[in-house]
């Protein structure tokens, strides 16, 4: 268990159906690549959007591709109490019963009825890497994080394992910011639950 990996900050996201965003941007519209993501495939858009909660919006929110099954945005918690969204800490995709908002494009809105969530912290990692920190998809981890003056580390972590991932570990803004993260931090797996 003594492989090391990269730890990412995913800052505060949207995943968008075809049809939810052809209602945004208009029919015909595709996403623009600004910037490939570490995971295979995944990309960070030029296109933006607008949050809006009960309580204050978020504005200029980026939108990760490709289009995914079921709309989902992703807040840290912060996000979610500033707006006056009730969103849940879940894994990606795990959006049934969370929060929901209003999302608003250049061209159109709609209302999600759920969908809005805090990210679970997770690892990446390909069936080669778990098998190398004797890890399975699933399986519920710590990992100690070396930066410095505060050094931490973070359990509850789920190990996602897939062929079509790259060994990273994703956290939200308020864990980075409670860290001192920086771009070049790394994790090591220190036990299994």
């Amino acid at each position: 268990m003594s492989k090391k990996f990269i730890v990412e900050t995913s800052a505060r996201h949207v995943h968008l159906t075809a049809e939810d965003f052809a209602t945004l941007f208009g029919e015909g519209k595709e996403l623009t690549v600004k910037k490939m993501l570490s995971q295979p495939g995944q990309f960070a858009s030029e296109e933006r959007i607008t949050v809006v909660g009960p309580k204050k919006e978020l504005t200029g929110v980026l939108i990760l591709g490709p289009f995914r099954p079921a709309t989902q945005v992703e807040l840290s918690a912060t996000d979610a109490r500033t707006i006056g969204v009730t969103a849940p800490i879940r894994e990606s995709g795990d959006v049934a019963g969370t929060g929901s908002c209003k999302l608003v494009g250049p061209c159109g809105e709609i209302e999600i009825s759920e969908g809005v969530i805090i990210a679970k912290r997770h690892i990446h990692l390909t069936p080669e890497d778990a098998a190398e920190m004797g890890v399975k998809d699933k399986d519920v981890v710590w990992v100690k994080l070396d930066t410095n003056g505060r050094k931490a580390i973070l359990g509850d972590v789920v190990c996602r394992v897939s062929e079509k991932y790259a060994a990273a570990m994703h956290i939200d803004t308020d864990e980075s910011n409670a860290i001192s993260a920086t771009p070049d931090l790394m994790g090591e797996i220190v036990t299994v639950d």
